[in-house]
């Protein structure tokens, strides 16, 4: 259970320092990040929602963080693995030595209202308007900042081009111990065919072992539309408990569509949902790794840059800061795109059913590799690599991929 939320503090007349719109992942670790490295900074982090964090689950490589930035995760009460983590595909299986982590949203906001002073959160608190000078609320009140940070959900764009990544996860409570004592990263020897009106998908199952009688089973698919049947979703991830002879109950659930970007015009998505004078952050400033939606690691790393520079300089403006973030998230973008043209290859060049050959290929790489494109910091002689051997989709297909702008991300609502 989580803790119950606080009651909405009371905004001060004097301007905070800084306002952090939306308390999710970005939002939660700027708060923290502030606190420990910022003490002077009189900031609020505004969240709509009961909780900080929202009810999700954060998985990462040990390895994705620098260790110099590990220390921010520090508080939190984590689930690891040093027995490295499995993966399976219909031609092999294989472990790898990297250490994993995972943070339930639960433990998130439990150890966020634990360490920050219960004046900075503002829980089950809208936000009806950001501005340089501000945020108005939803009831009118207005909260006055030098700075405003904006960490509210990524935002759909016709300016971006891509697929999307669906998934539905359940966390079991088994009778009886469940064996496994390493994740399973990605399980594709199971069938490829995504639920009703996806067709067929890169699809594979996902397992964490969270303690000794209770396992983490999420089905996951790489589809082209932003579909998704949670009925047929809990099905596959019961038969596949079954299969493995874990009997028990369901104690929390979670499930998501999340953009898997392989390409666009980055300003021009930018444009649509910056306010002047306002910074960007998290999803919806384009902090996410292209293909695999992961947003830990560069939530971590823009926390303690933008705490570290407001601790260096306590008269940067607020236009200074969202101008210091629009740099960053242009490098992030050009220093991805190796990543949005393999999202490409994947959609495009692959055919659905056989999207798994792709991933298949990539795993039988070295282990140092994997971790290196996991983190976002793939090498040449590593992308290179990728792209060598006996090729994983045809190569006509390929070359027309490799020139394409993508498939636009669908503008509807998710189902």
């Amino acid at each position: 259970m989580v803790d119950s939320p606080q009651s909405p503090g009371t905004p001060d007349a004097a301007p905070h320092d800084v306002v952090i719109v939306g308390g999710g992942l970005a939002g939660g670790l700027i708060a923290l990040a502030l606190h420990r490295h910022a003490p002077d900074c009189r900031f609020v982090v505004i969240e709509a929602g009961r909780t900080l964090g929202g009810h999700h689950r954060w998985s990462w490589f040990e390895t994705d963080i620098p260790e110099r930035e590990r220390a921010l995760m520090a508080g939190f009460a984590l689930n690891g693995w040093d027995e490295g983590y499995d993966i399976t595909f219909p031609a092999y299986g294989r472990t790898l030595p990297t250490s994993y982590r995972s943070l339930a949203s639960a433990e998130f906001h439990r150890a966020l209202v634990a360490e920050l002073p219960a004046e900075r959160v503002m829980l089950e608190t809208k936000a009806a308007s950001l501005d340089a000078d501000g945020v108005t609320l939803s009831d009118g009140t207005r909260v006055a900042a030098k700075r405003v940070i904006d960490c509210r959900p990524f935002k759909s764009s016709k300016a971006l081009a891509g697929g999307w990544q669906v998934f539905l996860g359940q966390h079991f409570k088994c009778a009886k111990p469940h064996g496994l004592t390493r994740p399973v990263i990605m399980d594709a020897s199971v069938d490829q065919v995504a639920p009703h009106g996806n067709g067929e998908a890169y699809r594979f199952v996902y397992v964490l072992p969270l303690s000794e009688d209770e396992v983490f089973i999420e089905d996951t698919y790489y589809a082209d539309q932003p579909k998704m049947d949670a009925d047929i979703l809990k099905g596959r991830v019961a038969e596949y408990a079954h299969r493995n002879g874990w009997q028990g109950e369901v104690i929390d659930q979670e499930a998501g569509i999340l953009p898997v970007i392989s390409g666009g015009d980055f300003a021009a998505a930018t444009a649509e949902v910056a306010i002047p004078g306002v910074a960007l952050a998290g999803a919806r400033g384009g902090f996410s790794h292209p293909l695999t939606s992961y947003t830990l690691p560069f939530a971590v790393d823009n926390a303690l840059a933008i705490a570290r520079l407001i601790a260096r300089r306590p008269q940067l403006t607020g236009a200074e800061l969202a101008a210091f973030c629009a740099r960053r998230a242009k490098r992030h973008w050009r220093a991805t795109a190796y990543y949005r043209m393999l999202s490409r290859m994947l959609f495009e060049a692959a055919e659905p059913g056989k999207r798994v050959v792709v991933f298949e290929h990539f795993y039988a790489l070295k282990g140092n590799l994997v971790e290196r494109f996991y983190a976002g910091r793939s090498t040449w002689p590593d992308r290179l690599r990728i792209l060598t051997g006996k090729p994983p989709v045809a190569i006509p297909r390929a070359i027309r991929a490799l020139f394409s702008s993508g498939k636009p991300l669908n503008m509807e609502t998710p189902a």
